[in-house]
């Protein structure tokens, strides 16, 4: 929970707003079904969907028969999901505490936004029941590398000082294994490509929305963000962003 929930414990404290991110986002729960025919949800199960936005993947996970629950950190996602007859609570990854409740737990680009990560691994194992299963997909290392120079850049010509502290976990496979081999999962299996993803809306919308905790974080005023933005998409001269993603599939024992 932004990229589809890319609302998951963001770097920021910033609101999503939602209508716009099914606009501009839509993308993200289209390219997300891969993910989702790696966790093969079978009817009956109870599923947990972790970071589930405005719900997208969410129903298409009820549709195979099976009951689930969404959680993430956005207030107006949960709206959103809600809305669209979703049940879904307003929850951060890492402060779950679900116990053994779970056939399995889905996740789509979500978890790069959890800095707390081992928290957050140790969550899902704890909510699954033994056997269960975690799959899904997340930003992985080198993900928008080029894209957020350019929006850097841009804050820096005018003035702004982009913030230094962490704002996404792109994993490599290594890393994202030690994590959640760590937390107690255990036929971990996880593969790191390149996705360039054409945004139809535009990279000057994908900054707007996308990019609007950074800015905020930065304190760029609201009436400058649209010429930021703008220049941006100039700088980087091309509507195919340069997605890196991590896909992963894993067992509670």
């Amino acid at each position: 929970m932004g990229e589809n929930s890319l609302t998951q414990v963001a770097a920021s404290a910033s609101s999503w707003d939602a209508t716009n991110y099914a606009r501009v986002g839509s993308f993200v729960a289209e390219l997300g079904q891969a993910a989702l025919d790696l966790l093969d949800p079978q009817a009956g199960e109870h599923i947990l969907d972790v970071g589930c936005g405005e719900g997208t993947l969410t129903k298409r996970i009820i549709e195979r028969g099976a009951t689930v629950l969404g959680v993430d950190n956005s207030p107006e996602m949960i709206a959103a999901a809600r809305a669209n007859g979703i049940d879904a609570v307003l929850l951060d990854v890492a402060d779950m505490s679900f116990a053994a409740e779970f056939d399995s737990v889905f996740s789509n680009a979500a978890l790069h936004w959890v800095l707390e990560k081992e928290q957050a691994a140790r969550a899902i194992l704890r909510a699954l029941k033994p056997g269960g299963r975690f799959a899904g997909e997340m930003g992985g290392e080198g993900n928008i590398a080029r894209l957020q120079q350019a929006v850097d850049e841009e804050m820096i010509i005018r003035g702004y000082v982009p913030p230094v502290e962490a704002k996404n976990w792109y994993a490599s496979v290594e890393e994202f294994a030690a994590v959640y081999e760590a937390a107690g999962f255990a036929e971990i299996d996880a593969l790191l490509f390149q996705r360039p993803t054409p945004i139809k809306h535009g990279i000057a919308d994908w900054v707007m929305t996308f990019r609007k905790g950074w800015f905020d974080r930065a304190g760029v005023p609201q009436e400058e963000r649209f010429d930021l933005a703008a220049a941006v998409a100039d700088r980087f001269g091309s509507n195919v962003a340069d997605y890196v993603r991590l896909r992963f599939s894993m067992r509670k024992p």
